[in-house]
């Protein structure tokens, strides 16, 4: 494979949440305590969560479809300063993917019931994966410019400056 070849992807399923708009959506799940919202996925792919309901957290992948054009320098929601967008999780990025780890609620039929939300409500959804902390947590050493700024989080919310202003 090279650098010209195309990666597609077809959504797998929808999210629901109470934010329709990216301005004032959380930026993180863990700045989203309790925001509830339900993951729709369309009947083609209900059959994949036969045994999910037995995770009480799982990791959504989606494309960013309100994010502006793509900035390889961005200014992140919790700081002042310029940043590669490598070392940020800004939407505005090559390939335009985000993920959320949430808590899941309920499975009913083709619908998740989830918790901790931090998306923008009619989200493409691209995949879902269980949360395995024995997998996905980590123990760090260092979070980079974040360190100084973590303390911001709770108070953080989506202030639009990477909405796709064409529209």
């Amino acid at each position: 494979m090279n650098e010209t070849n195309e990666i597609k992807y077809k959504p797998i399923g929808v999210i629901h949440s109470p934010f329709k708009e990216p301005k004032g959506t959380p930026i993180q799940p863990t700045a989203a305590i309790g925001v509830e919202g339900i993951v729709e996925v369309f009947p083609e792919h209900a059959e994949g969560l036969k045994d999910l309901e037995g995770f009480s957290h799982i990791i959504l992948l989606y494309h960013f479809h309100l994010s502006g054009k793509p900035s390889l320098k961005v200014k992140p929601f919790l700081d002042e300063q310029e940043h590669g967008v490598f070392a940020t999780r800004a939407p505005s990025r090559p390939n335009p993917i985000g993920f959320s780890v949430v808590r899941l609620l309920a499975v009913e039929g083709n619908k998740l019931y989830v918790q901790d939300l931090d998306i923008v409500d009619r989200t493409p959804l691209l995949d879902i994966k269980p949360y395995v902390p024995e997998f996905d947590a980590r123990e760090v050493e260092k979070v980079g410019w974040l360190e100084k700024n973590l303390k911001k989080l709770p108070s953080s919310k989506d202030d639009g400056r990477f909405v796709n202003l064409k529209d």
